[in-house]
């Protein structure tokens, strides 16, 4: 196999890059608590924000391209079936031979796929672009594991949840600016953007983000040639070991199970919401990238003022519970919405729940696994995001076609039901005192 090889040199490359950088004093005052994090953020943002501004362009697909409804959602799922296969591979390939270098590789593949995008002048081209996007689909599960390295597990659930703040951070600027940019210089404008964004996420990730991976942090960089390549039969014993503890973790099972059906019903209403609008309201990419800013503002301030306040008073179970009983109801009403402020008002209501939601399951699953198979674990999780995303606009766009508008929530409702009641499991989480303090990572490595 020629996976690890590719991904020790780059490692190789990275450290020696590393060599050269000036030490930060470790006297000098910490601005976050997590600094480490801080190219991650950034790379991150970077990345959705690139994914944000391919929304508005949707429904213009259907004039400019000649796409059916069905043929739009398809795109969307043709994406995610190649990230479902490759995913968890990446993830697992991240536990064994470093976060940064295959998530560098899975950038890579975004900005490959971007720069496809940009020039696409059929769908053909497009399917090849999504499809090479979907086959480097590392990004988030890798990104996931560095937190779950990094972070206490006391903070896990508010650093993942940060993952939310990015992707707010990117809805209040990328559907307006890919709708301004398509408007302008026509699919080239937000293709190269998107292209330029994901080249600044590698530039973040080769020069500033340090190697978090505790099969590699462990050692040092002079024995990981012989560990990889003398001893391919304690890989192979070990792989197996990390089969079995996956199967016996009921409470990491229980919420990837909660994670799929929340992921499902989330992506069946989100990944058709444009089209839905454009139908029901006739909302155009314009107006639709206007609400997607507000609704990504609202979601900045609740964030902040509410949520956290929220997760620190009542808890994790309790702030989940909360998120996932509002999706209920709100999946139940949003296809009797008939004024563009009843949408808006269904959009912020699902923004707040996502925020109670997405990153405090994530933060419980990262807390239900050891880290050794973080990466791993977390390549499941976005497995099932790839599921939901390959199902999920195939659902809406069913909705939207076969059934009366007014049903278009009523499966996702049903499916968060389902995750609702998955909260009241007595999940066997790590204790806090168990985890050990982590050590710089550069410090380590170096």
């Amino acid at each position: 196999m020629n996976y690890p090889n590719i991904a020790y040199i780059l490692e190789f490359v990275f450290n020696l890059r590393s060599k050269f950088q000036l030490k930060i004093s470790k006297n000098k005052s910490e601005k976050t608590k997590y600094p480490k994090l801080n190219p991650l953020w950034a790379g991150i943002f970077a990345d959705i924000l690139g994914f944000t501004m391919f929304i508005p362009l949707l429904p213009s697909f259907v004039e400019d391209f000649g796409a059916t409804e069905f043929q739009v959602g398809l795109l969307l799922s043709v994406n995610a079936l190649f990230a479902f296969i490759f995913g968890p591979y990446l993830g697992k390939l991240s536990d064994k031979y470093g976060r940064r270098p295959l998530l560098f590789i899975s950038q890579a593949g975004t900005f490959v796929g971007f720069i496809i995008f940009a020039f696409s002048k059929n769908l053909t081209m497009l399917y090849i672009s999504r499809i090479v996007d979907g086959i480097f689909g590392g990004n988030f599960p890798i990104a996931k594991a560095v937190i779950g390295d990094v972070v206490h597990p006391k903070d896990r659930s508010l650093a993942m949840s940060n993952v939310g703040v990015a992707h707010n951070l990117a809805n209040l600027f990328g559907p307006a600016l890919g709708g301004l940019l398509v408007e302008r210089f026509d699919i080239v404008g937000p293709g190269l953007f998107a292209a330029g964004l994901a080249l600044f996420s590698m530039v973040q990730t080769a020069f500033y983000l340090e190697e978090s991976a505790p099969a590699i942090i462990s050692k040092k960089i002079e024995n990981w040639d012989k560990t990889i390549l003398d001893k391919p039969n304690t890989t192979k014993s070990s792989e197996a070991h990390l089969e079995k503890s996956i199967k016996g973790n009921k409470s990491a099972i229980v919420l990837l199970i909660q994670w799929g059906l929340h992921t499902l019903a989330f992506m069946s209403v989100i990944s058709g919401v444009t089209l839905f609008g454009f139908k029901k309201l006739n909302i155009n990419e314009r107006d639709i990238g206007v609400i997607f800013s507000i609704t990504g503002a609202f979601q900045i301030f609740i964030r902040y003022v509410v949520f956290y306040p929220m997760l620190k008073k009542i808890g994790e179970l309790k702030t989940a519970k909360i998120g996932l009983m509002l999706f209920i109801p709100t999946f139940f009403i949003i296809g009797f919405v008939n004024e563009t402020y009843q949408f808006i008002i269904i959009l912020l209501v699902m923004s707040f729940a996502a925020s109670s939601v997405r990153g405090v399951l994530t933060g419980l699953l990262s807390r239900s696994i050891d880290k050794s198979i973080m990466g791993k674990v977390m390549g499941y999780s976005s497995s099932l995001d790839s599921v939901a995303q390959i199902s999920g606009p195939l659902l809406s766009t069913t909705a939207l076609t076969v059934w009366s508008l007014n049903f278009y929530g009523f499966i996702p409702a049903i499916l968060s039901i389902g995750a609702f009641t998955l909260v009241f499991y007595k999940f066997e989480l790590k204790d806090y005192s168990q985890e050990n303090n982590h050590k710089d990572a550069l410090t380590k490595t170096e």
